[in-house]
């Protein structure tokens, strides 16, 4: 059975996410690394996202807004913990002290996480003696698999040749004890960048069923999440000259993280949860480090390595199984239904 066009939304969604995604990704490590500050950036972020969302959620979402209750309140402040606050501090924080490439390799972690925990909550069923249950399970193990290999083995170069360090840890002037500390406390802090991302995914199961206006709660999520690290910035950045942006790129990095990624992009990824659930959802965040590795090549003319390739397809493979089983799951579950009534 073809999939009509409502039925692929949601998955042309995620893909338009994670490829503002691997952008904003880009343009943060060049921000960073020009010395603008990871908390600077997310708290203009919110702020602008917060001001993008503010006038389309009144207007779109004004005669159908719930009322916002105590609960539903503590649910969306949480999430700005969970989803904005840290986990773009704790990324931001990991790509500082390792490379964009290899922070993407944590969104790989994320599928595997959220399948896990929502097992774990009961918010997510397997029947590995059906074909949709199998293939839900072949369709992580491969991903997983995939992202293994993205990571750790690189493989000969396809395309020219580099002489451009492979790591930091051969890069840095600094002695190697030191250099080898920043990694793994980078890593650590991107490994707890996927612990949080995946529990806000699982949270927003819940959000969306109680607010299920996705442009009035992304714009609260934003605003809350501003206030957040406002206070936490202001208690770091003692200097007033770092919350201006000194050139073009750091403009457009934060007007691009606001607008694109806190902005559309969460708005996605939010319905996306609403509409096929958290594990669906988290799926596709693996395809940021295909895109982040396909702009290194196309306009960073950077090398393109087999393992690269090899990771990829495995992904690939990997999300489009997960993903039929999902759908077959879905659709037996849409006929058993009306059998039972």
């Amino acid at each position: 059975m073809v999939w009509s066009i409502d039925e692929w939304k949601p998955t042309l969604g995620m893909v338009a996410f994670t490829v503002i995604y691997a952008v904003l990704t880009g343009f943060v490590k060049k921000a960073m690394d020009e010395g603008m500050s990871e908390l600077v950036i997310i708290t203009l972020r919110q702020l602008i996202a917060a001001i993008f969302l503010s006038p389309i959620a009144f207007l779109k979402e004004r005669k159908q807004r719930p009322k916002l209750t105590m609960e539903i309140s503590i649910y969306i402040f949480l999430s700005a913990i969970l989803g904005a606050t840290l986990p773009q501090y704790l990324f931001f924080l990991g790509m500082k002290y390792t490379t964009a490439t290899f922070a993407s390799t944590f969104s790989n972690l994320n599928p595997v996480i959220t399948f896990l925990v929502a097992l774990l909550l009961r918010m997510e069923s397997v029947n590995i003696k059906s074909k949709p249950g199998l293939a839900k399970v072949i369709g992580a193990l491969l991903s997983l698999i995939g992202a293994m290999v993205l990571t750790l083995y690189k493989g000969v170069p396809l395309t020219h040749k580099t002489n451009h360090p492979t790591s930091p840890l051969h890069t840095t002037k600094m002695g190697p004890n030191s250099c080898t500390n920043k990694w793994i406390f980078g890593s650590i802090a991107l490994l707890a960048n996927a612990l949080s991302f995946s529990f806000w995914i699982l949270l927003q199961s819940k959000v969306t069923k109680k607010y299920p206006v996705v442009y009035s709660g992304t714009a609260l999520m934003s605003f809350l999440s501003f206030l957040q690290v406002a206070g936490l910035s202001v208690a770091v950045e003692r200097s007033t000259s770092v919350w201006l942006p000194k050139d073009k790129l750091q403009i457009m990095t934060v007007i691009y993280a606001g607008v694109a990624s806190s902005g559309i992009g969460f708005v996605l990824m939010t319905w996306a949860v609403q509409k096929r659930g958290p594990v669906f959802t988290s799926s596709f965040l693996p395809l940021i480090q295909v895109f982040v590795a396909l702009i290194d090549f196309a306009v960073l003319h950077e090398p393109l390595f087999f393992g690269s390739v090899l990771g990829s397809i495995l992904l690939i493979i990997g999300l489009y199984v997960l993903l039929w089983g999902k759908r077959k799951e879905a659709s037996i579950s849409s006929v058993k239904l009306p059998e039972i009534n």
